[in-house]
């Protein structure tokens, strides 16, 4: 798969160097295309290219490493015939200047705010809830860090998916993509929580689990916890 990265930041950088190294065909988009030739040529990777936003957004799969305060809605606005049809993997979270909180309202999401702003595109949400240190060194004591992926596109999301093959993350199918809602703000609160730990930003989320069904053990508490006629609470 050709995936198409907006952007010559830390993440999109870091995502880029990660999906060639999985086997994709990557092109690193840059307004300045000298420069994304610079960081490619300095990665040496095969399958990643470099070039300007054009030749990114050719590819069937583009991934903007922007965030929406640098004005990600108004870069995306006028390429919404290009975009039409295609998988946007949103990234970002809504970060005001100092990190300290999100200029989107609660009941709302960066990931909704672009889908709202390209309803013919198939926006993901993805990696919304990896810090950008965590590319470099991804294994937390044998630990996989999960990544979460939204979308009201199914199909879409599964693509998405599947594109991680080959990556160092588990790729949890996080549902809607409202869901993005949570997601970050999660971000936030974890950003938070790391700063205080000292842990930021190497740090992400793993969701410790096991096969499990209702009833599978016994209740050690039912019986202390029963109220008359047989009902608990």
């Amino acid at each position: 798969m050709k995936i198409g990265i907006l952007g010559t930041g830390r993440m999109g950088v870091r995502l880029a160097a990660m999906y060639a190294r999985a086997g994709h065909d990557v092109v690193l988009g840059s307004r300045d295309a000298a420069r994304a030739r610079g960081i490619a040529s300095g990665l040496d990777l095969p399958g990643l290219t470099a070039g300007d936003y054009d030749q990114a957004l050719d590819a069937p799969v583009v991934l903007p490493a922007i965030f929406l305060r640098d004005g990600l809605l108004t870069l995306l606005e006028p390429l919404r015939a290009t975009l039409a049809g295609k998988i946007l993997i949103d990234i970002t979270n809504p970060f005001n200047a100092d990190y300290s909180d999100f200029i989107t309202p609660w009941d709302t999401s960066g990931a909704e705010r672009i889908a709202e702003a390209l309803p013919d595109t198939r926006v993901v949400g993805a990696f919304k809830n990896v810090w950008w240190e965590v590319f470099d060194a991804p294994d937390f004591g044998g630990l996989v860090s999960d990544v979460y992926v939204v979308s009201d596109d199914e199909e879409a999301k599964r693509r998405v998916i599947g594109l991680g093959a080959g990556t160092p993350f588990r790729y949890v199918d996080a549902g809607r993509l409202a869901n993005a809602r949570t997601v970050e703000r999660m971000t936030l609160l974890s950003g938070e929580l790391g700063t205080r730990l000292g842990y930021f930003p190497r740090m992400n989320y793993t969701l410790l689990g096991e096969r499990w069904r209702p009833g599978q053990a016994d209740d050690t508490v039912g019986a202390l916890i029963a109220r008359p006629g047989g009902a608990a609470g």
